[in-house]
Formats: structure tokens, C-alpha cells, sequence
């Protein structure tokens, strides 16, 4: 049997790589003998996280434009054009089946090259909104698996598969893990845990938001495990001390009742051990949060292209599955929402019905399936 060859490109963000790494992992269970090779750009965290699962990866020179004039932007032309051609040689070397991108700068240069050089490719667009990148690749791409529905606007729709994004497999059944979760997060099995996600590199105003309502929500009984991300460890890790014990005594410290984390590397135990989710709105974020059936509180980045997250949490809480506060209403409405969702257990049991029902969680087996028609 042909020994089959695939690059893939996503970086950036977690939400670009661990879908790609998904589908690495998919693939590579079908066929042990496969070889892969992922694409990023240099000095992005993809060039450690791709690594650490196992994959080979090579980097481009590569950068997105700023909203601003800039060097940065003044050096983006020989930028693109030195990854146009790096991305060139990458394929005439490695010669793939199938070149596949998951979003971040480098699978624009990269996929460019691949339709020009007549390989075959897939994009997986996770978000609602699809940035200019792969509206334009969408044009020669082979296939295009999406995460939402109506899209048919900005991709043609006879490419366009529905599948939802590629999540973490351990994520498929959290309930059984929940004692798991509470021993290893060291929880308070009386209390509620709240979670708290602001994203791979950290949310600045979320983590500002959880600073200044710690004393309300810790005096609720509520216990928090906060992700702030490593851009903002330092600022916060003040309030981090392990947690009071089941059975042990407590005292007025916040500080008890709090664990700052830089990265989690066992979300399956940390959403088993979650009753409420605090979440940015990126696109890995809500199909996994769909997937584990959780409360959750939506509050999307503005910051982003095209608002996407605001438009990928929307279309949760338009199905009435989570609950959705703008960055800019945060210091009117965040305490009292929280306060009302927190005291309604009937509430939380819907919204968790809800978002459930939205799940997509055989994404990655499906995106496989369409990448090896074109095998």
C-alpha cells in the first residue's frame, strides 16, 4: 500500500494548532505508517506545541498585517514572498497527498503554494465569520470543512461540508472523570467551581474582571481555577496558594480558594470538575465547551477580525445554550449575572442541555473522511 505523506498548517493560537494535532492524531491512527510535517510561522507557539505531540514542523517567515503603519507591515511583501517560496520547496521536497490548514499566518502562503503546484488541500474554517485568508484559498481549495452552518456566502457551496471543529478526544466523556478531576485539582467537593478560560496567550480584561470580583465570587462558596495565560502569570499569581482541603478548616483569605494557572495541560479534568465556565469565544473554545456540556458564560473578544468571536458565541446563545456579556457591559452586568446563574440550578441544567445538543463530536473522524477522498 502507498505510504501516504501530510502537511499541516496551523498556528498562532491553540485554537488553530490543537485542531491540526487533532487531525495529525486522526490520520495517524488509520495509517501508523503515514508521515507528517506541520508548517508554522517562526517564533509563534505552534514551534514548541507541535513538537511536544509528537510532529515535526517547520517555520516561515511569516507575520499578519497591523492596523497601523508599521515596519512590521512595511516588511509583510518579502515576508509573504520569502514564505510563498519557502513553502514552495517545503512541497517538492516532502511531496504530500494532501496539504491541509486549520488557520494562523502560515497556511496562507503555504495552501497558495499547494493549489498553484495543483496539490490537493482543506481548509477547516472553525469560526462563523472566515477571515480574508481563507475566503481567498477557498477559491482553488479542493474541499472546505466548517464548523457553522450558512456560510455558503463566503465559500462556495459545493466545497462546503459541514463537520464541526476537531476537538480533543478525551473530552468525549468527562462525567466519569469527575472524582478524577476533584482529587487532582485538589477541590472542595462543597463547593462550586468556577473556571475561568481567557485563551492560550491570556484575556487582559478577563483576568482584570476575575481580579476585581474575587472577593465577591469567593464569598459564595464558589472555588476557582483560573487559566489567565502566560502573558499574565506574573501579574496575577499573587492570588494563587493551594486550595483548603475537603474536610480542613478554612479561613477569610481569598487566596485559599484560588489557583492561577498558566496553561492547562489536562482540560478533560479540568472541565469534569467545572460547574460554571467564564470563556472567551474563540472557535476551539465553544465546540469543546459544546462538546462537555457545561454553563458557560460567554465573553468575546472584541479584538479579533471581523468581531468573530462575537458572532461564534451568538450562535450558542441565540439556541439558548450559554449566556453572553460584551466586554464593555462587563463592570454593569458581569456580578449580577453571575450571582442569578450561580443561585439557579435550573438554569445551569438548561443552558448544559442546550449547548450540548450543539455538539459536533465526530468532527475529526469526518474532516479524515473528506481528506482521504482526495488521497
Amino acid at each position: 500500500m502507498e505510504k501516504y505523506k501530510f502537511i499541516l498548517s496551523g498556528g498562532g493560537t491553540g485554537g488553530h494548532i490543537y485542531p491540526a494535532i487533532a487531525i495529525a492524531n486522526e490520520l495517524k491512527f488509520r495509517f501508523p505508517d503515514a508521515e507528517f510535517l506541520f508548517v508554522g510561522a517562526k517564533d509563534k507557539m505552534e514551534m514548541q506545541k507541535v513538537p511536544q505531540a509528537g510532529y515535526a514542523i517547520k517555520g516561515l517567515w511569516i507575520a499578519g498585517l497591523q492596523r497601523k503603519l508599521t515596519l512590521q507591515n512595511a516588511m509583510f511583501p518579502f515576508k509573504l514572498f520569502d514564505s510563498l517560496w519557502k513553502s514552495r520547496k517545503i512541497i517538492k521536497q516532502f511531496k504530500p497527498n494532501v496539504v491541509i490548514g486549520t488557520g494562523g499566518f502560515a497556511s496562507g502562503p503555504l495552501l497558495q503554494m499547494a493549489n498553484m503546484m495543483h496539490i490537493p488541500t482543506v481548509i477547516q474554517e472553525q469560526n462563523s465569520f472566515p477571515g480574508i485568508t481563507n475566503k481567498l484559498l477557498s477559491k482553488k481549495a479542493n474541499k472546505i470543512c466548517v464548523a457553522y452552518e450558512n456560510l455558503e456566502r463566503f465559500f462556495p457551496k459545493e466545497k462546503m461540508i459541514l463537520t464541526g471543529n476537531p476537538v480533543r478526544q478525551d473530552l468525549i466523556d468527562i462525567e466519569s472523570k469527575r472524582e478524577e478531576a476533584i482529587q487532582y485539582f485538589n477541590l472542595d467537593v462543597n463547593k462550586k467551581t468556577l473556571l475561568v478560560l481567557g485563551g492560550s496567550l491570556g484575556a487582559r480584561r478577563v483576568n482584570q474582571l476575575i481580579e476585581k470580583e474575587l472577593d465577591k465570587i469567593v464569598a459564595q462558596n464558589v472555588q476557582i481555577i483560573w487559566q489567565c495565560g502566560k502573558l499574565y502569570f506574573e501579574d496575577y499569581k499573587k492570588y494563587n496558594s493551594p486550595l483548603t482541603p475537603e474536610g480542613g478548616t478554612s479561613n477569610d483569605n481569598k487566596t485559599n480558594n484560588v489557583q492561577v494557572l498558566t496553561f492547562i495541560d489536562r482540560m478533560d479534568l479540568v472541565y469534569a470538575a467545572a460547574d460554571i465556565v467564564i470563556s472567551r469565544a474563540g472557535a476551539s473554545s465553544v465546540s469543546e465547551l459544546c462538546i462537555v456540556g457545561k454553563p458557560v458564560i460567554f465573553i468575546p473578544s472584541p479584538n479579533v477580525a471581523e468581531d468573530h468571536q462575537t458572532k461564534n458565541a451568538k450562535s450558542i446563545v441565540d439556541k439558548k445554550g450559554a449566556i453572553m456579556i460584551k466586554e464593555s457591559e462587563l463592570d454593569s452586568e458581569f456580578s449580577l449575572v453571575f450571582e442569578a446563574l450561580l443561585k439557579d440550578q435550573g438554569k445551569q441544567d438548561q443552558l448544559s442541555k442546550n449547548i450540548k445538543h450543539l455538539a459536533l463530536p465526530n468532527a475529526t473522524k469526518q474532516i479524515v473522511d473528506e481528506i482521504l477522498k482526495l488521497v
